[in-house]
């Protein structure tokens, strides 16, 4: 239902005309993430302060539409889609790098800067953000914040959530709050910071972050190793653990994604591999060089077929620009993608893999898998025709399969993805009732009319 012209004349007046967006044509634009698509929004708009942000949720809350966040729209479980029609609040005009403290460790930043442009920032003073989700070319930090993405150096040095001190946030009934502390300890009251991160926009949006920094690795040395089935990769990554080694990635890609990054890149990856292992390290020049050579020891022994090290050189972005062009270069496969995030722990990959690659023999679905070894979190991606039937029942079947494969391995349903609606169908198949509805009794602290991005990770109204 389009929105009332009094209510567009009052966000016009709050924020300016020229950030306020009700064409319908333009609009649509904001309709979709990088998994969901088709649910245009009454209109866009785009803050500049957060006292903006804060008076277009009051207004909500006081008129009655719904208010989307959004960042740079690359989510994969339909988080920033508006499913129930409103508001989308477009943070991406609030991009600015307030301040980097090279003495004190820590960046202010506003929840529209691209995350890889703060890593080039910090790393001309010496400083490292470590997280880095595989578009972070494109995302924002605020993104970051609402799904606590994480990326292949979560395996070392964590995800978002580990990297937030502060934040300036507006919940739900449009009050704007402070959480934390620019101290890396902290334990005064409950941990809202926490709370919010990963909260996928539902409690409150972030409009402003204080994230904490690390001095640069002096040295970085990438690994590859080449394996002839994705099983052996899968026991590799528990004996590269067993012997006590603690890379800052180790990505894996099976024999269907390393088809696709070696037709997108041209990086020489083995297109005849069952699947290969990627791995980097860092440290001092000594240790990074110890730890690649102990890498390449423990995945001989373990049967990688060939290994080799690489320094950070053009060679080795090379590689990593690879895996970072799985996941669009799927589409050579079939017109539509389902892309999971599951999670199971390190040791029990392996069980996971030979699930997967029975189900690909009884159902004939292209099914491709990547991700992050290193921590159990696997991407786990079904390419098909969703306007064929016969596909679309064999693909839920599969999904079914997966997860519930996933569960019984000790795992999660979603890594760094979030649920939005995509998941929200399979929650109960990990969360109980009763944290059910506690989650749903925040909600309604942090959101008591249920304005803020409706429709996400609960299977049923809020």
């Amino acid at each position: 239902m389009p929105l009332e012209h009094s209510t567009l004349r009052a966000l016009k007046r709050l924020l300016g005309a020229e950030n306020v967006a009700a064409d319908p044509c333009r609009a649509r634009v904001y309709g979709y993430d990088a998994s969901v698509s088709g649910y245009p929004p009454e209109a866009v708009v785009f803050p500049v302060t957060t006292e903006q942000a804060a008076g277009v949720v009051r207004l909500a809350n006081e008129r009655g539409f719904f208010v989307i966040p959004r960042g740079a729209g690359t989510g994969m479980t339909g988080g920033s889609v508006p499913v129930q029609g409103g508001v989308v609040l477009c943070l991406s005009r609030m991009d600015n790098i307030l301040s980097i403290d090279a003495a004190n460790l820590t960046a202010d930043v506003e929840p529209g800067v691209v995350t890889g442009r703060l890593h080039r920032e910090v790393e001309k003073l010496g400083l490292f953000y470590p997280p880095d989700p595989s578009s972070s070319d494109y995302c924002t930090i605020g993104g970051n914040v609402a799904e606590c993405a994480g990326g292949p150096r979560a395996v070392k040095y964590g995800v978002t959530r580990d990297y937030v001190l502060t934040m300036e946030a507006v919940t739900g009934a449009g009050e704007v709050l402070e959480t934390g502390a620019r101290t890396f300890k902290g334990v005064v009251g409950f941990d809202l910071t926490r709370l919010i991160v990963g909260s996928e926009g539902t409690l409150a949006v972030a409009t402003r972050v204080t994230l904490r920094l690390l001095p640069l690795p002096r040295a970085v040395r990438t690994v590859a190793a080449v394996f002839d089935t994705m099983k052996a990769a899968g026991r590799a990554v528990a004996d590269i653990f067993a012997a006590g080694e603690v890379p800052r990635a180790i990505e894996f890609l099976d024999s269907g994604s390393l088809q696709c990054a070696e037709k997108a890149m041209n990086a020489g990856l083995p297109t005849d591999a069952g699947a290969v292992l990627l791995m980097e390290v860092d440290g001092s020049p000594g240790e990074a060089d110890r730890q690649a050579g102990a890498l390449a020891e423990v995945c001989q022994k373990s049967g990688a077929r060939f290994t080799q090290t690489h320094p950070d050189s053009p060679e080795a972005k090379k590689l990593w620009a690879a895996r970072k062009a799985v996941s669009p270069a799927l589409f050579a496969f079939a017109p539509h993608k389902i892309n999971e995030d599951v999670v199971v722990p390190i040791s029990r990959i392996p069980d996971l893999v030979e699930k997967v690659e029975a189900l690909r023999a009884e159902t004939g679905l292209t099914m491709v898998s990547f991700g992050h070894a290193g921590d159990g979190n696997i991407h786990f991606n079904i390419m098909l025709d969703k306007s064929d039937p016969g596909q679309a029942r064999k693909a839920d079947y599969v999904l079914n399969q997966v997860f519930s494969t996933v569960i019984s391995l000790g795992g999660t349903l979603s890594g760094e993805h979030g649920v939005g609606t995509t998941k929200a169908p399979y929650l109960s198949m990990e969360v109980s009732p009763e944290r059910i509805r506690l989650m749903q009794g925040i909600k309604k602290v942090f959101d008591p009319k249920g304005v803020l991005n409706p429709g996400k990770i609960f299977p049923f109204p809020s």
